[in-house]
């Protein structure tokens, strides 16, 4: 069975640091774009940061660019997505999600992390950043 696991939100000062984790069972997420989307109540779905399979290029929405850092590491089939320099603003439940196997690149729109493609999300994880 195909699934990714989110963990490592939870409960953050302003200004404070996060890393989450988004861990695959059933897929080697080395063989897949992945990316990190967020959503806050009453928003839309954003796009946050996404790492392409073929190369290695990461993306980040103009929102998190110098705060937050994407990567891998394929011995613990584990995408990281560290977070800095939190804001009220970076309150969501945050998703990991593979792209199709079949698209080595991660989607981008006008310069913003799209969600076309992606086919397996995770169940999403709950970053509260508030004092």
């Amino acid at each position: 069975q195909v699934q990714l696991v989110e963990s490592g939100g939870g409960l953050v000062q302003p200004g404070g640091s996060l890393r989450l984790s988004c861990t695959g069972s059933g897929l080697s997420l080395k063989d897949y774009a992945i990316g990190w989307f967020r959503q806050a109540p009453g928003k839309e779905r954003e796009g946050v940061s996404c790492i392409n399979r073929s190369d290695g290029n990461t993306y980040y929405a103009d929102s998190v660019k110098g705060r937050f850092t994407i990567s891998r590491d394929n011995e613990k089939n584990t995408v990281y997505l560290q977070m800095n320099s939190l804001t009220a603003d970076d309150t969501a439940v945050y998703y990991c999600a593979a792209q199709d196997r079949a698209i080595p690149r991660c989607t981008i729109i006008v310069d913003r992390v799209d969600y076309y493609g992606m086919q397996n999300w995770g169940k999403g994880i709950l970053v509260n950043v508030s004092s």
